[in-house]
């Protein structure tokens, strides 16, 4: 699968509702707190989430440190504002919606909305 992310692109991160599967989320390295990963939720189960980077070869995720407990997500990423040639909003891999709802400048106009 390609990775839905570049090194260098900057996210919105939301703190709202609980996370799914397909969803990318922002969450603390275990072994490393100071250092921030994103990561696609796989499976949600009753001792976590189990979370995996669309690069499997070359990620660091739930195969290296296990389940992650939901208090430890941050906040799911909803939106990339740079670099500038792909700005758009980041949607749940498997679902109807795809990895990205759209790769490319943002629509005329448009403003993502405070909490979504």
């Amino acid at each position: 699968m390609m990775p839905a992310l570049a090194h260098g692109d900057r996210l919105v991160v939301v703190r709202a509702g609980s996370p799914l599967v397909g969803d990318l989320v922002a969450l603390h390295d275990p072994d490393e707190p100071s250092r921030l990963l994103v990561k696609r939720v796989v499976a949600v189960l009753p001792a976590g989430l189990e979370v995996r980077g669309d690069n499997q070869v070359a990620s660091r995720d739930s195969r290296s440190f296990g389940l992650v407990a939901p208090s430890a997500v941050i906040g799911r990423a909803v939106y990339r504002y740079f670099p500038p040639t792909r700005v758009g909003l980041l949607g749940q891999f498997g679902s109807g919606r795809g990895t990205l709802m759209q790769d490319g400048p943002a629509p005329e106009g448009y403003r993502p909305t405070p909490g979504t």
